[in-house]
C-alpha cells in the first residue's frame, strides 16, 4: 500500500482485542506488513509458501489471514471501505438497490470433489461465485458454491443473509436465471422486489443490458487479481475471503486517488 492508502485503511481497521482491553496476546507484526502480504498474494496469485522474504514468514501471514477470515474482520474492513467509497461518491452508506449474478470458474486440483461441481450450461468443472453488488458495482454479499448449484438455490441463501444486514435493501436486478418462484418468495419472505432484466430475443451477439452490466463489471474487476482467475482454495469461505480482499484493494486505491486529487498542489 502507498502511504495515502494506509492513511485511509488504518482508520478503518478493526480494533484488536488486546488494544480494546479484552485481553489476548499483542500481535508480533505490524498490521500494514500483514495486509500488504495478503494483498500481494491475492494480486499476484502466488502460493503461500512462495511469500517473498520482504514480508513476515508465510505461516504468520496465513495465520493472520485465517484469523481475520474466521472472525469476520475482513468482512468488517470491507464494509467500512464500501461505506467510505459510497460517501465519496455522494451516495448513502447503505444501499437500497442491488444487482445479483453468478460466475462459474474452473477449480484447481487443490479443490476437493465435495466442494466442486459441473456447470452444464457453461461446461465448467469447478465452483460458482454468487455476487450481490450495489448499483456502483461494490460488493454487498458473496457466496461460493459448487458450480452445479443453480442461481435460484444460491439466492435463497445469499439474499436473506444480505437482507439481515442491509435493512434498506428493497430492489434487486437479476437475469433470467432468477425468475419463477424465487421472485414471489423474495417478495413474501424478504420484502424484496426481484426485477428480472431479460435479453432481447432479437439481439445479435453481445448486448449491454441495463443494470445487469454493473455486476458483470465487478466480475471483471476480480479477474485482475490472479488468485481469482480460477479457484485454488480448499474451503469455500476462504474463496469468499479472497474475493473480499480483492475488493478492498480496489476500494482503498480509489479512495486514495480521490484524496490525492482533492489535495491542493502548493507552488514551489
Amino acid at each position: 500500500m502507498s502511504d495515502a492508502e494506509w492513511s485511509i485503511v488504518r482508520d478503518l481497521l478493526p480494533v484488536p482485542g488486546w488494544l480494546a482491553g479484552k485481553g489476548g496476546r499483542p500481535e508480533g507484526y505490524c498490521h500494514r506488513q500483514m495486509i500488504d502480504a495478503v494483498r500481494y498474494l491475492v494480486d499476484n496469485g502466488i502460493k503461500w509458501r512462495a511469500m517473498p522474504c520482504d514480508f513476515p514468514p508465510w505461516p504468520r501471514v496465513y495465520a493472520f489471514f485465517a484469523r481475520w477470515r474466521d472472525a469476520g474482520l475482513v468482512a468488517e474492513l470491507h464494509d467500512r471501505l464500501r461505506e467510505a467509497v459510497r460517501r465519496a461518491e455522494g451516495r448513502q452508506e447503505e444501499p437500497s438497490a442491488g444487482v445479483v449474478d453468478s460466475q462459474s470458474v474452473k477449480a484447481n486440483a487443490t479443490v476437493s470433489f465435495a466442494s466442486r461441481g459441473y456447470d452444464a450450461g457453461k461446461k465448467i468443472n469447478g465452483r460458482k461465485r454468487h455476487l450481490l453488488t450495489d448499483t456502483l458495482g461494490f460488493l454487498l454479499a458473496v457466496l461460493v458454491t459448487p458450480a452445479s448449484t443453480t442461481d435460484r438455490d444460491a439466492a435463497r441463501i445469499l439474499l436473506p443473509a444480505a437482507r439481515s444486514r442491509l435493512r434498506k435493501l428493497s430492489r434487486i436486478w437479476a437475469d433470467g436465471g432468477y425468475c419463477g418462484h424465487l421472485q414471489d418468495w423474495a417478495a413474501q419472505r424478504l420484502g424484496l422486489v426481484l426485477d428480472v432484466v431479460r435479453r432481447s430475443d432479437h439481439a445479435d451477439g453481445f448486448e449491454v443490458l441495463p443494470r445487469r452490466w454493473v455486476v458483470e463489471r465487478s466480475f471483471a474487476w476480480f479477474l485482475r487479481s490472479r488468485r481469482l482467475v480460477r479457484d485454488y482454495e480448499r474451503r469455500t469461505d476462504t474463496s469468499e475471503a479472497v474475493i473480499r480482499w480483492s475488493m478492498t484493494m480496489l476500494m482503498s486505491r480509489r479512495l486514495a486517488a480521490r484524496h490525492q486529487e482533492s489535495v491542493p498542489v502548493r507552488a514551489a
